[in-house]
């Protein structure tokens, strides 16, 4: 293996490890690997990554770790900073899980499980709200209304999958002629 792939293993690995408790928290700790410990990229080029991870979709661990392992190995180097910052998580989630499953008898499991169904119900709920409220303010109660239906009968009735659906759906907006304005 190649040292690069090594060191961005490395780096990477201890980012997933020791950056508990999401993105935020882990931005000291790739600075502190890409700029400190490797010299990658000095501080001006880390705050250049920062602002454009800040800017796009999605965790920023994940953005980060990408771009540095683009940059020192090119896409290998990114599967491998990819690999190592998420591995720590598989690990431990498969660890937590066998972990719960061998108590899954247990009262307190069941307890827990319990505790845990009403907060999924509500940001559920709150999510779906948030929707609604879009989409009566951009197409309308009518045209909400209207969906909604036939989205019910389809997948209901006709057995669709959801994920057809909603391919048909983005298919017909993508498709639909728009209407031609009127030259004055």
């Amino acid at each position: 293996m190649r040292k690069e792939y090594w060191e961005i293993f490395m780096a990477f690995f201890r980012v997933g490890i020791l950056g508990y408790g999401g993105g935020p928290s882990s931005i000291p700790l790739v600075h502190m690997e890409a700029v400190t410990r490797y010299q990658w990229m000095d501080s001006d080029d880390f705050a250049d990554v920062l602002a454009i991870g800040n800017m796009l979709p999605g965790p920023i661990a994940t953005k980060m770790a990408g771009y540095i392992g683009y940059q020192v190995a090119g896409i290998m180097g990114t599967i491998v900073a990819l690999v190592a910052l998420v591995l720590p998580t598989i690990i431990l989630m498969i660890v937590l899980l066998t972990t719960l499953a061998s108590f899954a008898h247990e009262p307190w499991v069941g307890g827990m499980t319990g505790a845990v169904m009403p907060i999924v119900a509500v940001l559920l709920g709150s999510l779906t709200w948030g929707f609604l409220d879009k989409s009566r303010t951009s197409i309308g109660w009518s045209r909400l209304i209207l969906v909604f239906g036939a989205s019910l009968v389809v997948l209901e009735f006709f057995d669709l999958h959801p994920a057809i659906w909603i391919a048909g759906i983005l298919l017909y907006i993508l498709l639909k002629p728009t209407p031609k304005e009127d030259p004055e």
